[in-house]
């Protein structure tokens, strides 16, 4: 797998440890390099945009890295989506990955925007663990299996997730294409700080109609643990954050193998 890197990037080592610990091989691929080797990706089944702060969140979050994919890398992510590969999308990932068009995906990669994410409600960085629902119908292959509610922290000063429209998100609802919701302990979809920025519909992650490319606001690397998380009570078998890397590197070696 490859973690795409770039100015301003700075959880590039923990994802890949976070892959690694799941049982891939992974590397760092800079912008820069993969827009001189087109072909870079032709031996990688996932890609991950990790979190950060790429570029400084100059203009708006994470857009200048999605304009970078848009001016020089388009035809390149096509085609590794085409033959199969899958795209994780992390904090300033998923900021990247709705800016450029790869999510929600209604019709093709790529497309306009639809869906963006913007200034928490609060205005300031918010930096703490929450509470999310799966939604066990979504075709997201990297939350395959997970408890109907798990918990990840989140750090983000622009992660309110806005629709363009009642239309677009009563769509994603309909798709299954809502992936996470933020809820309280008791799996209750309520106000901040449970929703720690104001999102519409609660929404904390989406993916594309087939489940391969999906992007979430929490940090997944960040509870590869057990004892990362400040809610031990809950005893989960295994940590909530390791096994979205584990069914990606399970669905990438079923992938390699056909």
């Amino acid at each position: 797998m490859a973690v795409l890197f770039a100015a301003g990037t700075n959880c590039d080592e923990e994802t890949i440890f976070a892959f690694q610990k799941a049982g891939a091989e992974a590397s760092r691929l800079h912008i820069n390099y993969l827009k001189k080797r087109k072909d870079a990706l032709n031996g990688y089944s996932i890609l991950c945009i990790p979190g950060g702060f790429t570029y400084g969140d100059y203009i708006s979050a994470g857009k200048i890295l999605a304009n970078e994919l848009l001016t020089s890398l388009k035809e390149t992510i096509k085609k590794f989506l085409e033959r199969g590969g899958i795209v994780l999308g992390i904090c300033n990932g998923f900021q990247v990955l709705v800016k450029a068009g790869l999510l929600p995906a209604f019709h093709h990669y790529f497309e306009k925007p639809s869906v963006t994410l913007d200034w928490n409600d609060s205005l300031h960085f918010e930096c703490r663990w929450v509470y999310l629902k799966t939604n066990e119908h979504s075709p997201c292959l990297f939350t395959k299996g997970l408890p109907p509610i798990v918990t990840l922290p989140i750090a983000h000063a622009e992660g309110k997730f806005i629709p363009k429209s009642n239309g677009i998100l009563e769509r994603l609802k309909k798709n299954n294409q809502i992936v996470f919701t933020y809820v309280n302990e008791k799996g209750e979809e309520v106000g901040y700080p449970y929703n720690p920025n104001g999102s519409i519909g609660n929404v904390a992650g989406i993916c594309d109609p087939e489940g391969r490319v999906f992007g979430l606001m929490p940090h997944p690397e960040r509870f590869v643990f057990r004892e990362q998380s400040p809610l031990l009570r809950r005893k989960p078998s295994l940590p909530d954050g390791f096994l979205i890397f584990q069914n990606a590197v399970e669905y990438a070696q079923r992938f390699l193998s056909d």
